[in-house]
């Protein structure tokens, strides 16, 4: 046995990559084509209207280089308009579309089943306190990170 399998740094990649391509599959089977990136920066639009990229990236603990081509995308996907900040020309505020919010009803509950999916494996009170132990984890190591968690 390879020790990086007890590696948690290693485990958590495999749990990242095996999340996204049950998320690509699952969205896609039922026609919306959306990553899991821009679906939380969909989310957070919504949850926030009005926020500039800068603030979208701190609340979805995005690098804030990256996060214009996925606003680009979900531009282009007609569910996100920007319009320019009034106090401020050179920023622009997001807004979803309603396009972007009938999107996202749609797809929340394929979102849902995704995370039931990826903790089947586990019982009730298991996924429970898997996820808290995860909250837990993210929050010690969250200034360490390139892209810092940051909800105000």
């Amino acid at each position: 046995m390879l020790e990086i399998y007890e590696m948690p740094g290693h485990l958590v990649r495999r749990l990242n990559q095996a999340s996204v391509s049950v998320f690509m599959e699952e969205a896609s089977k039922k026609g919306f084509d959306l990553t899991p990136v821009q679906y939380a920066a969909l989310s957070a639009i919504e949850a926030g209207p009005s926020l500039d990229q800068a603030t979208l990236a701190s609340h979805i603990a995005y690098d804030r280089v990256t996060i214009g081509g996925v606003v680009d995308r979900l531009v282009q996907k007609e569910l996100v308009r920007r319009e320019t900040n009034p106090n401020d020309r050179r920023a622009r505020n997001l807004f979803v579309t309603e396009k972007g919010s009938q999107t996202l009803a749609e797809i929340r509950p394929i979102v849902q089943n995704v995370q039931a999916i990826l903790l089947e494996g586990l019982d009730a009170a298991e996924r429970q306190q898997f996820v808290a132990l995860l909250q837990k984890a993210c929050e010690a190591v969250n200034e360490k990170s390139r892209a810092p968690l940051r909800v105000s």
